[in-house]
C-alpha cells in the first residue's frame, strides 16, 4: 500500500491514515507495535482533530499521562519506547504533521 508523504516521510493528509500506515512506519523504525501503542496513536489522532495540533513533547507527555497514567506518561518511558524524539515518532505513526519545534 502506498501513501502520499512529504519530504520527511510524514503523511500529507491525516485523513488518509490507516492502521497499515502505522504498521508500515513502525516497521521502518524497527518498532513492534503493541495494543498500547495503537491506543496511544488513536488518542493522538483524537487530540489532533480536536485541537488541530500535533503535540510537541510537553503537551504530548501531559496528554499521555492524563489518558494512560504516570507509568507511561513521562518523557523517560516515551524516549525508551519511541526514541530520542517521541513527539516526532508518534506523529509519524499517527499520520499527523511533524510537531512544531521537532527536529
Amino acid at each position: 500500500m502506498t501513501f502520499e508523504t512529504d519530504h520527511l516521510g510524514f503523511l500529507l493528509n491525516p485523513l488518509d491514515w490507516q492502521p497499515a500506515w502505522a504498521e508500515q512506519s513502525a516497521e521502518q523504525l524497527d518498532i513492534a507495535l503493541e495494543a498500547q501503542d495503537l491506543a496511544i496513536i488513536e488518542s493522538l489522532r483524537n487530540f489532533y482533530f480536536e485541537f488541530d495540533l500535533s503535540p510537541p513533547m510537553r503537551p504530548l507527555v501531559k496528554h499521555i499521562k492524563n489518558n494512560f497514567g504516570a507509568d507511561i506518561g513521562n518523557s523517560i518511558w516515551l524516549m525508551q519506547r519511541y526514541g530520542e524524539s517521541p513527539a516526532r515518532t508518534l506523529a509519524l505513526l499517527s499520520g499527523l504533521p511533524k510537531p512544531k519545534n521537532c527536529l
